[in-house]
């Protein structure tokens, strides 16, 4: 009688050694990288939920774009490429504002008729004075 108990025991105690180990094995195997990971836009968020990065593609053959946010959700950097050329911006903390200062780069060889500037950097004061530096 005391044989049987034994082996019940120790029958159950390798079922659950046996379903912790399955338990591992599938939670290791979804922490393998894949090789390529695809979508249209990519957030990176804080602890809080607040997107902190975005990179995606606007519209449906648009330029793509990085955004980086501050902790408060404002954009302060923004990377693009497109058919037409590409562009980099650095805002300061006070975005969408006649006060903000920034600076922008565009790479583009033909101006169009809603981007005028072709390959130039921009500097903006919080002052609201602007220098453009052009190619000769």
């Amino acid at each position: 009688m005391k044989l049987q108990r034994l082996g019940i025991a120790l029958t159950g105690i390798n079922l659950v050694l046996l379903a912790l180990n399955v338990v591992q094995t599938r939670s290791a195997t979804a922490q393998t990288p894949v090789p390529v990971l695809r979508g249209r836009t990519l957030e990176l968020t804080d602890e809080r939920g607040v997107v902190r990065a975005r990179l995606g593609i606007k519209g449906q053959d648009g330029p793509i774009e990085l955004d980086l946010f501050d902790k408060g959700g404002i954009n302060h950097v923004k990377l693009g490429a497109g058919e037409d050329g590409s562009g980099l911006l650095f805002t300061d903390e006070v975005t969408n504002s006649a006060a903000s200062s920034y600076v922008q780069i565009i790479a583009r060889r033909i101006a169009t008729p809603d981007r005028p500037k072709t390959t130039s950097i921009t500097l903006r004061g919080a002052d609201g004075r602007e220098r453009v530096i052009t190619p000769p």
